[in-house]
Order: C-alpha cells, then structure tokens, then sequence
C-alpha cells in the first residue's frame, strides 16, 4: 500500500513533473510471472526512476544501515526505502551476497519482479563494469528471464556525492528478456554462470553505449590513489 502511495501520490507526480523520463521497451517486462530486471548502476536514483516507469512493483535488496538509522533522518529512509520495495541486507559479512541471492529467489519464486545491479556497485565514472554472476545463479535457480534494463544518463542527473538532483529529461531502455533455460541443470557450473553473466552485460553495454571495462566496479573503487 504504502508503494503505491509513494509511487502514484506522493513522489511519483513530482519525478514525471521534472524528470519526464522517456523509457524504451516497456513492452519487454511481462505483466505478470518473475523476473529479473538486471540494471547498469550509475546513480542512486536509478532505484527510483526505474520502479516509476514500470507498472508493477520491482524488488531490490538495499544496506541494512537504511532501515536502522535514528533520528528524522534514519525515520525518513526507513519509510522511503521500506515502501518503495526495498529489502535490507547486512553487506558487513561474508554472507552478504548469499543474503541478498536468497532474498532475490524467494521474491522470485512468488511470482514477483526483482531487481538487481550485476556490477554490484555504482560505475566510478560512468563505463560499463565486469559484472557480478548473482544475476545468472538467480536465473538458472528459479527459470526466470532476465530482463536488461540500463540507465542512461543517470549520472548526469545525480552524480555521485550531490545530494540535489539536476533537473534534466532522464532516459532509460528496457530490452527483451533473455532466456537461459538451454542451460537447465548448471546451478554452480562456473563457466556457464560466467557466461550468462557476460550476456547479460554485453546487451546492458548495446543498451546503454557505454564503455564496457573488464574489472569489477568495487576493484577500482577500492585502489588507493595515485600520488606523483
């Protein structure tokens, strides 16, 4: 109740007021039956313009710090994050990417929508990042298509550290779903997850245009600056 509310009465208006987001393929998400909407990640509104353009409710899994917070501040995005479908997830541990796998399946088997972000973490600058296999363990777990979703110029509209958005028209393009049921029985076979994986992130990069870079998101993230 409270997504819809958010959604068609409380945040949405405004979002199609200033953002009036164009989005091609809508046609591509099924009306009904699982899902999984894998998205490039250029920004942290992307979790909000892409449930706004979709009719029916999309899952994520968000850091379980959103929904512990105190104060007004931890008050407001416990009921933001809440009740725009978010789930959280302890990312402090070694079993935080099984933790959000197994939400994503159960979310799944239900008959539900669930997105994903394969590079597992926002683009540093803009390019196309290796992606993660959660997205191909989800797909030959449950048989759900994966519907390739990108996010085109997000980072322009709220690049990362700017708490203010820009007001600026945002473009999104949905592909057709692909389906991985030719490789039924190879949950766990590496080769094959990679392979899905790699799939995925070849349509996310025609989608998108962006530059595809062979490296994990959070590799680079995670090197120390250069010094000269």
């Amino acid at each position: 109740m409270l997504y819809w509310v958010l959604k068609h009465l409380v945040i949405g208006p405004w979002l199609w007021l200033f953002f009036w987001p164009k989005v091609e393929g809508l046609e591509n998400i099924p009306d009904e039956g699982p899902a999984i909407l894998a998205s490039n990640h250029l920004s942290f509104s992307d979790s909000i313009f892409l449930p706004l353009v979709v009719r029916r409710r999309i899952t994520f899994v968000a850091k379980a710090e959103y929904f512990n917070g105190t104060g007004v501040k931890g008050w407001i995005n416990r009921i933001f994050f809440g009740g725009t479908g978010q789930i959280p997830v302890d990312r402090s541990g070694g079993g935080a990417g099984a933790g959000a796998l197994e939400t994503g399946a159960r979310v799944l088997r239900d008959g539900h929508l669930f997105g994903i972000y394969p590079e597992g973490t926002r683009s540093p600058d803009g390019r196309l990042y290796r992606g993660k296999t959660g997205v191909a363990r989800l797909a030959l777990e449950t048989g759900a298509p994966v519907v390739p979703c990108a996010m085109v110029n997000t980072h322009l509209v709220q690049p990362p550290g700017r708490i203010w958005p820009r007001i600026m028209r945002v473009r999104i393009r949905i592909g057709a779903p692909l389906d991985f049921s030719r490789y039924d029985g190879f949950v766990g076979d590496r080769f094959v997850e990679r392979s899905i994986t790699d799939e995925v992130m070849y349509e996310l990069m025609e989608l998108s245009g962006q530059e595809y870079v062979d490296v994990y998101a959070a590799k680079l993230k995670n090197q120390p600056p250069v010094t000269v």
